[in-house]
């Protein structure tokens, strides 16, 4: 074997290696920033939400520019994703920020997309909807939770306000997404 193609796959590997842990970091820091947040450590559980959003954003980078799309990479990543979505908005549901209902309705879709895709043989990825849909709530978690250190309590209080209106379309997409996932599948089986 040349010695650029031994380094390549090297390389390859090592990418791939990067990837995988920052999908896993996601895992990891659910549970920590739920403790977080029901300790009134709303700084630090925020500062772990925008580092998984970090993770997030690098381990596509990483994945795309490398060329190392796989088939676990592209069915843990979505639910470190959600892990990472779902903590802080069990906690905003325990305190009566959102209300329990929404966030049953979200939780249902999570369960049913993530299985539909486990049945997929290249892990489905997600579509445009689903994409925006995460944007969108990360946002809304992000402003909800909106630490009063930057900024003092008024700037955290509108910034709230603008969260908890953001989370009710993301929450439509995610309903208008999940029925996307579905109706295409159903296309093709008829095919």
């Amino acid at each position: 074997m040349s010695r650029p193609l031994i380094n390549r796959i090297n390389k390859h590997i090592l990418y791939r290696k990067i990837a995988n842990c920052l999908t896993i970091y996601r895992f990891i820091i659910g549970l920590p920033i739920i403790i977080y947040l029901s300790n009134g450590k709303i700084l630090t559980a925020w500062i772990l939400i925008v580092s998984g959003g970090i993770t997030d954003f690098l381990d596509g980078i990483i994945a795309r520019r490398s060329n190392i799309m796989s088939i676990w990479g592209s069915r843990f990543d979505p639910l470190a994703d959600k892990f990472l979505i779902l903590s802080p908005i069990i906690w905003l549901t325990q305190n009566n920020i959102l209300p329990i209902w929404s966030v049953w309705l979200l939780i249902v879709r999570e369960f049913l997309v993530s299985s539909w895709r486990s049945n997929q043989s290249t892990g489905a990825p997600a579509s445009k909807g689903a994409k925006l849909k995460t944007f969108l709530q990360f946002s809304s978690i992000l402003l909800m939770l909106w630490p009063i250190q930057f900024g003092g309590e008024l700037v955290m209080i509108k910034l709230n306000i603008i969260g908890f209106w953001l989370f009710w379309p993301s929450l439509s997409l995610a309903l208008i997404s999940c029925i996307g996932y579905f109706s295409n599948q159903l296309t093709v089986r008829q095919r």
